[in-house]
């Protein structure tokens, strides 16, 4: 298992740290650190922190997703989805959230507002070549494979 460090943020204790709500849950939600109450009118993007900093080990990236009950009910998504957080970043987790539906949202302290994975990430070094190796899509782009 992974370890990753966090750090509760002053005057966060009552908001509950990442957890998993089911024993084979991919992602952790995340809950809203509010101080007060906030609306998020259709078609806004509210910033919403969630009370508390984290150090991602090295080789891997936090990723932020929506809550699909949010985004079903509601039309509650990130305008980043999947949204990454580097393993060099020590500040307070924050998620941005947009109101695609079409009534206001409220947004409440303890409210669970995303998910969070944990994974790794490979580094890449660059291999210039002159030519591609064949494949029987080759350039296909858009709806090319037909699905």
């Amino acid at each position: 298992m992974l370890k990753v460090q966090i750090r509760r943020l002053p005057g966060q204790e009552d908001v509950p740290l990442p957890a998993y709500q089911s024993e084979h849950a991919s992602g952790m939600d995340l809950y809203a650190a509010l101080d007060a109450e906030r609306t998020i009118q259709p078609g806004a993007i509210e910033l919403i922190p969630c009370g508390f900093s984290m150090a991602v080990p090295e080789g891997h990236e936090a990723q932020v997703r929506p809550r699909s009950g949010l985004a079903t009910r509601h039309g509650i998504s990130m305008p980043n989805t999947p949204g990454t957080i580097d393993a060099d970043y020590r500040g307070q987790v924050m998620v941005p959230l947009i109101n695609h539906g079409t009534e206001p949202f409220a947004v409440s302290r303890g409210m669970r507002i995303a998910q969070m994975v944990i994974l790794p990430v490979p580094k890449v070094q660059w291999q210039e070549v002159a030519e591609l190796p064949e494949t029987t899509r080759g350039e296909g782009g858009f709806g090319h494979t037909g699905h």
